[in-house]
C-alpha cells in the first residue's frame, strides 16, 4: 500500500539481496537451536545439569519467544521493522557470550531467556520484512520458500558446524557462531533492507504483554513438570492460570481500538487452520530432533558431529521440499497437499518408533528424511497462507502469529516428547543398589548420567546399569514418536478441513 513507509519500489537485484539479508538471523538461529539439541550431552556432564534443567536449557528460548513474538511484532509495526531488527541483532549478540561462558545450569536458562527475548525481535522483523519486499504472490512464495528452507539449512549446517566446535572445543563454543554473524548482519540490513512499518499505529499495550507471557510461561511449565514429577497441584495450576490469562487476553484484544494482536484474522479459516497446522508441523519435529540427536551419541555411541552427519540428508530433505512446494502447488490444492504432507511425515514418525527394535543408523536416517520431507513441504505453505492473508501494514503482526506458532510448537515438542522420553526413562532404568545416593539420582535423572556413573563402577556393574539406561531410553524413543504421529495425524485433519477454500494462488 502507498501508505507504507517504505523507499521506491527495488529492482528484482536488490529484492533477492535484501533477501539474503534477512537470511542471516535465520540460519543463525536454526543453527543454535540444532546446535544445542547435539551440546546437551557435554553440557549435562560439564555442568551437572539435571534432566528438567536440561528441558529448560532447551526450552527457555522458544517459550520467551512465543511469550513476546506478538508484541515485538506489533511494536515493529510502531517503531520500524528493521529498526527492530537491529536492536534485537546487538542484543542477541552480546547475550551469546554470556550463554557460553556460564559457570551453571541455572545461569545459562536465563541467558537463553534473555537470547528468547532479544529473538522475539529478529524473526517476525524478517519475514514481515520479506512481505513487503515482495508483493507479488508467486514470487513472494519463492521467497518464503527460501526463507522457510534457511531454517532446515541452518539445521543442517549445525550438526556439522556444532560437530565439530564440540569435538575440538568446550561446549560454549556452539554460542559463539552468533556474535560475528550479527556483526556482519547490521551494515548490510542498513543498506539493503528498506524500512516499513504501520502508517497508523495505536499505542503499545503493556498489560496485553504482559498476559502473553502469563499465558505461554504457566502452560508450558505445566508441561515440563507433568514429565518431572507427573501430574500434581502445581500443574493444574499452571494450566488453569494460563487457560485464564490466555481468555482475558483474547477479550482485551476484542475490545482495544488499537490491538496488540487482531484476533479477527482467526475467523479465516484458512488463516487459523494454517496456524495450526505451522504450530503442530514443528511441534512433532523439533521434539523428536532433541530425542534423536540424543539417541545417536548416547545409545549408539556416536560423536555429535557424526550423528550430525547421520542427520544431514534428512534436513536437506527438508530444504528441497520447501522449494519442491513452490512447483507443486501449481498444480495441486493447498489443503490436499499440506494435508499429505502431514501424512508423510506421520510415516517418518512410524518408522522412528521402529527404532528400538532395529536401532541402526540408516534406520534413523531413513526415517528422519521421510519425516523432514513433509514437514518441509508444509513449512513453505502454511507461513505462505498466513502472511498472504493479511494487508501489507499489518505484516508485522501476521508473521509473528507465524512465528510464535513455530516456536510455541517448538517449544510444546521439546516439552511434551521430551517429558515423554524422560518419564519413561525414569519408570525403565534399573539403578544398582551398591551405587551413592547422588550416583543414583544423576543415573535416573538422564541417560548422559548414567553413562558417566557407569564409568565410576565396576565393569560387571557398570555393564547392568548401561543396559538397563538404554533400554529405558529406547522405550522412550519410540514412545515419543508414537506422540509424533499423533500430532502429524492431528495437522492432516485440520489442514484437509480449514484449508478447503485455499487456492494457492
Amino acid at each position: 500500500m502507498s501508505a507504507l513507509l517504505a523507499p521506491p519500489k527495488a529492482t528484482a537485484t536488490r529484492q533477492w539481496a535484501a533477501l539474503a539479508v534477512l537470511m542471516l538471523p535465520v540460519l543463525l538461529i536454526s543453527v543454535d537451536n540444532t546446535v544445542l539439541s547435539f551440546a546437551l550431552p557435554a553440557i549435562t556432564t560439564a555442568l551437572g545439569a539435571t534432566g528438567g534443567q536440561l528441558l529448560w536449557i532447551v526450552d527457555a528460548y522458544p517459550l520467551m519467544l512465543a511469550g513476546l513474538l506478538v508484541p515485538m511484532g506489533s511494536l515493529g509495526d510502531r517503531i520500524g521493522r528493521r529498526r527492530l531488527l537491529l536492536i534485537g541483532a546487538t542484543g542477541f549478540a552480546l547475550v551469546s557470550l554470556l550463554a557460553a561462558w556460564s559457570p551453571t545450569p541455572e545461569l545459562l536458562i536465563a541467558a537463553r531467556a534473555l537470547l528468547g527475548v532479544f529473538g522475539a525481535t529478529l524473526m517476525p522483523s524478517t519475514l514481515s520484512l520479506l512481505r513487503n519486499l515482495f508483493t507479488d504472490r508467486a514470487r513472494r512464495r519463492l521467497a518464503i520458500a527460501i526463507w522457510a528452507a534457511g531454517f532446515a539449512a541452518g539445521g543442517a549446517l549445525g550438526p556439522i558446524v556444532g560437530g565439530f566446535l564440540l569435538t575440538h572445543f568446550w561446549w560454549g563454543s556452539v554460542f559463539l557462531l552468533n556474535t560475528p554473524l550479527l556483526l556482519v548482519l547490521i551494515p548490510l540490513a542498513l543498506w539493503l533492507v528498506p524500512e516499513s512499518r504501520d502508517p497508523h499505529p495505536g499505542p503499545i499495550d503493556v498489560p496485553s504483554i504482559v498476559l502473553s507471557l502469563v499465558t505461554m510461561l504457566p502452560l508450558v511449565h505445566a508441561i515440563i513438570e507433568i514429565g518431572e514429577r507427573g501430574v500434581t497441584g502445581r500443574t493444574f495450576a499452571g494450566v488453569a492460570i494460563g487457560l485464564v490469562a490466555g481468555w482475558v487476553f483474547v477479550r482485551r484484544q476484542r475490545r482495544l481500538p488499537f490491538p496488540m494482536l487482531d484476533v479477527t484474522l482467526f475467523r479465516r479459516a484458512s488463516f487459523s487452520g494454517a496456524v495450526s497446522a505451522n504450530l503442530l508441523s514443528i511441534m512433532g519435529f523439533n521434539g523428536l530432533l532433541v530425542v534423536v540427536s540424543q539417541f545417536l551419541q548416547l545409545v549408539l555411541g556416536l560423536s555429535p558431529m557424526d550423528a550430525g552427519l547421520v542427520l544431514l540428508p534428512g534436513l536437506v530433505a527438508s530444504v528441497v521440499a520447501g522449494l519442491l512446494a513452490v512447483k507443486l502447488i501449481r498444480w495441486v490444492r493447498p489443503s490436499v497437499l499440506i494435508g499429505g504432507s502431514f501424512l508423510l511425515a506421520a510415516l517418518g514418525y512410524l518408522l522412528a518408533s521402529r527404532v528400538g527394535t532395529d536401532p541402526t543408523v540408516t534406520t534413523i536416517a531413513v526415517a528422519f528424511v521421510v519425516m523432514a520431507l513433509g514437514v518441509g513441504l508444509a513449512e513453505t505453505l502454511t507461513n505462505d497462507e498466513i502472511v498472504a492473508s493479511v494487508p501489507p501494514e499489518k505484516a508485522g503482526s501476521a508473521s509473528a502469529v507465524s512465528e510464535t506458532a513455530y516456536e510455541l510448537g517448538a517449544t510444546l515438542g521439546v516439552a511434551v516428547l521430551g517429558s515423554v522420553l524422560n518419564a519413561t526413562y525414569r519408570a525403565g532404568v534399573v539403578v544398582p543398589t551398591s551405587v551413592t545416593a547422588d550416583q543414583a539420582h544423576a543415573a535416573a535423572e538422564t541417560l548422559a548420567g548414567a553413562v558417566r556413573v557407569a564409568g565410576e563402577l565396576d565393569p560387571s556393574v557398570a555393564d547392568g546399569l548401561l543396559e538397563s539406561a538404554r533400554a529405558a531410553f529406547d522405550l522412550g524413543m519410540q514412545r515419543a514418536s508414537l506422540v509424533g504421529i499423533v500430532v502429524a495425524v492431528g495437522a492432516a485433519v485440520v489442514s484437509f478441513v480449514t484449508l478447503r477454500k485455499a487456492t494457492g494462488k
